[in-house]
């Protein structure tokens, strides 16, 4: 059964626009100003901000407490987030068509494994890694061998769909597979290598590999 590596945020959830939600609630409750929820986006920049770097500048800013800052970034993008029905679609269409799926994701294990099993990730794909888990970060190779073993499968004839060109796509070739960037309508940002594909959302590249392979 061949591999599908899936990253998680911005790939198979939308974790932005539960963080947005997440921040806009926050000024809110706080009667802070409404439009620095472009400031916060900025700064986390899709995540990829450290927490403390992100905590620090939210404790600067606004002199609120720790507490109230940490439950900010520790569950507001997990009590948000939501699986689309499309997506929901092609991963049990890859399921059905013999695939063997397993989230790749970066990040910390309770937060990242609250949002999978929130959103019904665990009932549809067969397992998952964290970065924070395993010791290793994408685009390192050993979190993808750890995503094969996690199933007791081989990286032969796996894929790796994701959204980022360092981590995701930049790991694929890595570990010499295929790839499928999600572009969510960006234009590919790196010189030095590209996706085998591309596809605008998760779902078109799931079915991409799924619905085209020999």
């Amino acid at each position: 059964m061949p591999l599908l590596l899936l990253d998680l945020d911005n790939t198979l959830i939308d974790r932005d626009a539960a963080f947005r939600g997440a921040v806009t609630a926050f000024l809110a409750e706080y009667g802070l100003p409404p439009q620095d929820v472009e400031w916060v986006m900025t700064l986390d920049a899709s995540g990829y901000t450290s927490r403390q770097e992100v905590a620090r500048a939210l404790y600067d800013r606004y002199g609120i407490g720790q507490d109230t800052v940490r439950a900010l970034l520790d569950r507001g993008v997990a009590d948000r987030v939501v699986l689309d029905g499309s997506t929901r679609i092609a991963l049990d269409r890859a399921a059905t068509a013999g695939w063997t799926l397993v989230i790749v994701t970066n990040g910390r294990t309770a937060q990242q494994e609250a949002k999978i099993r929130n959103t019904g990730l665990d009932g549809l794909t067969h397992g998952w890694v964290v970065s924070e888990a395993v010791g290793h970060k994408k685009p390192a190779p050993e979190i993808f061998h750890a995503a094969a073993a996690t199933v007791g499968a081989s990286l032969d004839g796996a894929w790796v769909i994701g959204d980022s060109a360092h981590a995701d796509i930049a790991g694929a070739a890595a570990i010499g597979v295929p790839s499928v960037w999600v572009s969510a309508g960006r234009a590919w940002p790196e010189a030095a290598l590209r996706p085998t594909r591309t596809s605008s959302d998760a779902a078109s590249a799931i079915d991409s590999v799924v619905l085209t392979r020999p």
